[in-house]
């Protein structure tokens, strides 16, 4: 692993407007690793996805991108240099098929579209199956397979998954997080991962970000993560996790 992070937040406080929300975080993401940010509801969790992304107030610290400060960039500027952002309800062409939503995605690489249309098939083999259908008809989990598909198309340097189990069956949870871990291993892609669901997050994270009211409370890896302390600083955050 490279000793220079992919993604560096340095004393990152921001918020929305007035509102500020993330205070004094100092996160690294590194080359081949995945970084699962856990807490409670309002514990800023999803506000550093979208501060990586630009799309919050930032009124302290810095950001860069492999090196390069990338603070004061707009967000269509971070999305061109690689940073692949999944929001949580991020919407697909409606009345587009799979394939023409797939399509759409990979237009910035036409001579290898029809290649990385097929890695998608192969990471989701429902997409293949409903290739035909309109993404309007799909299910919320097939939804969010198709949106993590337009974004892997768009060749990303990293990827900013917010809560990708959200709203899905137990089924669904286990197909997206399979699908992840096939993404890490196939193409070496870092995840800063935005979860909930603290078991599908810890069978894929080599490391492990707590947050508490905007603040980073714990900063480990996985492998030695102490689930007591992990309970304690979500009851912290205000709500109970068992």
């Amino acid at each position: 692993m490279s000793t220079q992070p992919v993604l560096a937040f340095e004393g990152v406080s921001a918020g929305y407007g007035k509102l500020g929300v993330l205070r004094d975080v100092a996160l690294r993401l590194g080359e081949d690793e995945v970084v699962a940010l856990l807490g409670a509801n309002g514990s800023g969790k999803s506000t550093v996805l979208k501060t990586a992304i630009g799309l919050t107030h930032m009124s302290e610290g810095s950001i860069a991108l492999q090196g390069d400060d990338i603070t004061r960039l707009p967000p269509h500027r971070r999305a061109a240099l690689g940073m692949g952002y999944v929001p949580q309800t991020r919407g697909v062409f409606g009345e587009l098929s799979v394939l023409d939503n797939l399509r759409m995605g990979g237009f910035l690489y036409p001579a290898s579209i029809r290649a990385g249309i097929e890695h998608v098939y192969e990471l989701f083999p429902r997409l293949r199956e409903r290739r035909h259908n309109r993404a309007r008809d799909l299910s919320g989990g097939e939804r969010r397979m198709l949106s993590i598909g337009l974004t892997l198309l768009l060749r990303p340097r990293l990827l900013l998954l917010d809560e990708p189990s959200s709203d899905l069956s137990p089924g669904m949870v286990t197909l997206v997080f399979e699908a992840i871990r096939r993404i890490r291993a196939e193409t070496r892609i870092p995840v800063l991962l935005v979860e909930q669901n603290v078991r599908a997050a810890l069978s894929i994270a080599d490391r492990v970000c707590v947050m508490v009211r905007g603040r980073q409370a714990l900063d480990v890896p996985a492998a030695g993560l102490d689930m007591a302390h992990l309970h304690s600083l979500f009851m912290d955050g205000g709500v109970r996790t068992g």
